[in-house]
């Protein structure tokens, strides 16, 4: 089999090298992937695909590595090989993706990018473009920048005002920022940098919190923010607005208030509220867009709400070492590090920097399909909740055991439950794979959710597999853990079966090991509501009537 993908690709590049592949168009190449994504170019391979054969002057591997060293600012350290494809050499130059910009001797700065047939071509990368990539890879914080023909009166303080507002109104918000003065609560939140002259001036992160509307018009062109709302081919609603971010996601969550109708569902004393779209997951998804877009890019934050459901998108695609797969067990880490830390300060974004396992959560917990962001590209993350009736048998059963054990489950039990609620059965490595969650920390998230009732394990052994406990299921087992509640559900059964059980029965059906549920028969036994038929491994109990 041939080692040579078939065509080129955003990290693969075929170059001709009958005629000898100038150096300098090598560099070029190199340079491209080292500022994207990496790759690999072979050098000996037409665009077609056809292997031609490598230039005899082109034979050195460790001169070619020792050539690219040379000529790429800062270095690039690359492996080169010499592969073989129907008798013809090629040279395969595996380039790693650069933690810095890289630049060759002269001077030229390029990216490379998928064209719209799907063919890769090098571009140049652009001054604002730089500022981009460095941010994407967590070199510079854009959102720090003093903006240079900004002034402290580009702030405004009906917004200064706002912010102390959002600062008390909020639990997450740090109350002790409210005992400072204005001037140095925009120091504190890092809205304003004293520059060598002394001047003090507005930070980007500034300007979009604080900032007035003209300012951020003049300043900062790149910002806008839109709402829309479509039924069908028909727009019923399309705002644009340019405001600073507090004022915007106000005025957002009461334009998304009218179409997130909300439904009331009894359970027992209790009304649970079912909304069309969960409320927190929009404003995370909202309040995310602000914090990790990138504002070195034209374009604007756009919500639209329509039939299949809502999309939040905004310029500037995942960040360095994010991607559809880890999406959500990644570290947190944002592009904008000054401007997340102000957010979540004042108490207008999630503390933990975890807004994405909200975003997640609100559908999971109605029993609806995940948050999509399969849309998303290169220069822009979009965010898809779609519009689905909630599950609720699966919303009962949840509420129930996170209010009996007064807790509440984190986004990987979570994630657990949703691929089990929605298959018949699955393997550990099957959960795992489709939770992108370790196989380690998958068999305790299991483990933890038999012991709560939520799910059952089907077989042991190798042939392991675990399914959702649907309470609607033909069994008498109930979402209760305590040892009272044990007891209730063994008499249940006993009754269906003569009164008579045995200890790995009870084991079995609760899901619990054999030395607990024994200790729970005994308690019967001593209150007098079971009796001991037999003794040893395989003893007998009768419920006592």
């Amino acid at each position: 089999m041939s080692d040579i993908p078939e065509k080129e690709s955003l990290t693969v590049e075929f170059k001709s090298d009958l005629k000898k592949y100038p150096d300098s168009e090598i560099i070029n190449a190199v340079i491209g992937m080292a500022n994207t994504s990496g790759g690999t170019l072979y050098l000996g391979v037409e665009d077609d695909g056809s292997v031609s054969g490598l230039n005899k002057k082109h034979n050195d591997i460790f001169g070619a590595a020792a050539m690219i060293a040379n000529k790429t600012v800062p270095s690039i350290s690359v492996r080169a090989e010499i592969i073989e494809e129907n008798g013809l050499p090629v040279m395969a130059i595996e380039i790693p993706e650069s933690s810095a910009v890289v630049a060759s001797i002269d001077g030229r700065i390029l990216r490379r990018r998928l064209k719209a047939d799907g063919t890769p071509e090098n571009i140049p990368m652009y001054p604002f473009e730089i500022n981009s990539r460095l941010s994407e890879l967590g070199l510079l914080d854009y959102s720090a920048k003093v903006l240079a023909e900004s002034e402290l009166d580009d702030l405004d303080p009906d917004e200064v005002k706002r912010l102390k507002d959002t600062i008390a109104n909020n639990p997450g918000g740090e109350k002790m920022l409210l005992e400072l003065s204005d001037d140095e609560l925009l120091k504190a939140l890092h809205f304003v940098k004293t520059e060598e002259t002394g001047e003090i001036r507005p930070t980007v992160a500034g300007i979009l919190m604080v900032g007035r509307e003209e300012s951020i018009k003049r300043l900062m062109p790149t910002v806008r923010s839109d709402f829309q709302v479509l039924h069908g081919t028909a727009v019923q609603i399309n705002e644009s607005f340019t405001k600073p971010i507090i004022k915007t996601a106000e005025l957002f969550d009461e334009y998304f208030k009218p179409w997130n109708p909300e439904k009331e569902i009894e359970d027992g004393p209790f009304r649970i509220g079912i909304p069309e779209f969960s409320k927190s997951a929009f404003r995370e998804g909202l309040l995310n867009a602000f914090a990790h877009r990138d504002y070195t890019m034209l374009g604007r934050i756009r919500v639209a709400i329509n039939d299949e459901g809502i999309t939040i998108s905004s310029p500037g695609g995942f960040i360095e070492g994010v991607s559809l797969d880890n999406l959500i067990n990644t570290e947190p880490h944002g592009r904008n590090q000054t401007l997340s830390d102000a957010m979540k300060r004042i108490g207008l974004a999630e503390k933990t920097g975890r807004g994405i396992d909200k975003i997640f959560a609100g559908s999971i917990e109605f029993g609806r399909p995940w948050p999509d962001y399969s849309e998303s590209a290169e220069n822009r993350v979009t965010l898809f909740i779609p519009r689905a009736n909630p599950d609720i048998e699966f919303t009962r059963q949840l509420l129930e055991v996170q209010r009996k054990n007064n807790m509440h489950f984190a986004i990987n039990y979570l994630l657990v439950l949703s691929v089990l609620r929605e298959n018949s059965a699955l393997s550990v490595a099957e959960i795992s794979e489709r939770t992108k969650i370790n196989s380690a920390r998958t068999h305790t998230i299991l483990n933890l959710l038999t012991e709560y009732g939520m799910i059952r394990k089907n077989k042991s052994g190798r042939n392991e597999t675990y399914s959702w406990f649907s309470v609607n299921a033909k069994s008498v087992r109930k979402v209760k853990i305590n040892d009272e509640d044990f007891e209730e559900q063994i008499i249940e059964f006993a009754k269906k079966q003569n009164d008579v059980f045995t200890t790995h029965e009870i084991s079995e059906l609760l899901h619990i090991p054999s030395y607990k549920a024994y200790n729970i028969i005994s308690k019967l036994v001593e209150s007098g509501k079971a009796e001991k038929l037999s003794s040893g491994k395989y003893a007998k109990y009768k419920i006592v009537r």
